[in-house]
């Protein structure tokens, strides 16, 4: 198999695209193949930036600068509370570019008060969920959508079975952010007004919501700067989840304008049938193109505080076994010898499957725990995922728009 043939692979799950290609000369657009849809799918969206320069042609800079930081400033809820912006432009915008970039929203609160998932309708009525989780510094981690659905087909996660509407705006996924830091400062009743703690911010944003942020490049990259310059989060409080969609990769070593964000790679397994049988888009050699791609990472970005991950779902009877562990270990620890020193070795985070209907089932905690056990044995730094939110279908892999959820309703 070529390599183009290789990239060819993550072509998978595009019903609505038609291959009038030959595969050999098709396959180095593959990785473009995110950013297609068909004529339903194409519709644009304006961003609130375009819109302004729109309505207000040959404006000072500075202007737009001032609604950016706006937009983030806790208290302010429409564009009347703008104060530094003239009347009349505040009058304009009002009536000519939404506050917000969903008209409306559901939230469900978790048993235990630490998890909140929200379904918002985007402007096109189009839905998608997203999550707000406490973490252990009893500050706010959100978890973000990039895509409405998802291509990439992965056998455990909910979202694959929507298949790929459209990708999201950067207004829309910045907007997550924006939705949950007013929810947050609400004022409430009963049982939420215990959840919400006045000195509590957004510590920290995973992009491990719906979508492949990878198959959004642009427009995930726009909305971590958007974060970065009008919130108080910082570079390594940012963690970009991934498939490892390759050429993508390849892009971020050389990219000038990539943020810099953690990156947090959906292994899954460390052999390459299972992995293939896991995540759909991988291929016979994926793990040591990963691996190189690794190495050159590390070389230009470093791994200080564990700003490259591996993720792995544990799955029963799939990927759970004292081989799988054994051959993850492995590679960890090749890598890890390549490491400049100083920098940490590439960390495991073990995430226990979280059920949805589609047939697998999670490993025992004995089996999770022998598999914990076989990596510090060799020297791997792992942790296992606290499950949060599953009671409300909002922990990971169970994020899915297919009708109406059941659940409490938090006003």
């Amino acid at each position: 198999m070529t390599d183009l043939d290789e990239i060819l692979n993550y072509s998978l799950n595009f019903p609505e695209i038609k291959l009038k290609f030959r595969p050999v000369k098709f396959a180095r657009f593959a990785h473009l193949l995110p950013f297609l849809y068909s004529a339903r799918m194409q519709k644009l969206i304006q961003t609130r930036f375009e819109l302004f320069q729109s309505l207000f042609p040959g404006e000072k800079p500075f202007r737009w600068k001032q609604v950016e930081e706006n937009l983030f400033k806790p208290g302010k809820t429409t564009w009347q509370d703008v104060s530094n912006l003239p009347k009349e432009m505040r009058e304009i915008l009002a009536s000519k570019v939404p506050w917000l970039s969903y008209i409306s929203s559901q939230v469900l609160r978790s048993a235990r008060g630490d998890t909140h998932k929200a379904l918002l309708t985007l402007a096109d009525d189009q839905k998608v969920e997203t999550v707000l989780m406490e973490n252990k510094r009893g500050d706010w981690t959100i978890c973000v959508s990039s895509q409405l659905g998802c291509a990439m087909g992965c056998t455990f996660c909910a979202t694959g079975k929507m298949g790929l509407t459209r990708n999201m705006t950067a207004d829309e996924i910045t907007d997550q952010y924006r939705f949950w830091q007013h929810f947050i400062a609400t004022p409430r009743s009963g049982a939420y007004q215990e959840d919400f703690k006045g000195d509590q911010r957004i510590s920290n944003v995973v992009f491990m919501g719906m979508g492949e942020p990878l198959a959004n490049y642009e427009n995930v990259k726009k909305s971590i700067h958007t974060w970065l310059k009008n919130t108080d989060l910082g570079h390594t409080h940012i963690t970009v989840s991934t498939v490892g969609i390759l050429p993508v990769l390849e892009e971020i070593l050389t990219d000038p304008d990539w943020p810099d964000a953690r990156l947090a790679i959906s292994l899954h397994s460390a052999d390459p049938v299972t992995r293939k049988e896991i995540v759909p888009s991988s291929f016979d050699r994926f793990i040591p193109k990963l691996k190189d791609w690794i190495q050159r990472y590390q070389k230009v970005h470093g791994n200080r505080r564990h700003h490259l991950t591996f993720e792995y779902v544990m799955l029963k009877n799939v990927n759970d076994t004292a081989h799988h562990a054994e051959e993850l270990a492995k590679l960890v620890n090749e890598l890890s010898a390549t490491r400049r020193h100083g920098e940490e070795p590439l960390k495991v985070n073990m995430i226990p499957y979280n059920f949805t209907d589609i047939g697998l089932e999670r490993s025992t905690n004995n089996q999770i725990h022998r598999f914990r056990a076989i990596l510090e044995a060799a020297g791997v730094p792992v942790m296992i995922r606290k499950t949060m939110g599953d009671d409300i279908a909002a922990a990971c892999g169970q994020l899915i728009v297919l009708g109406a959820k059941k659940g409490k309703i938090s006003t």
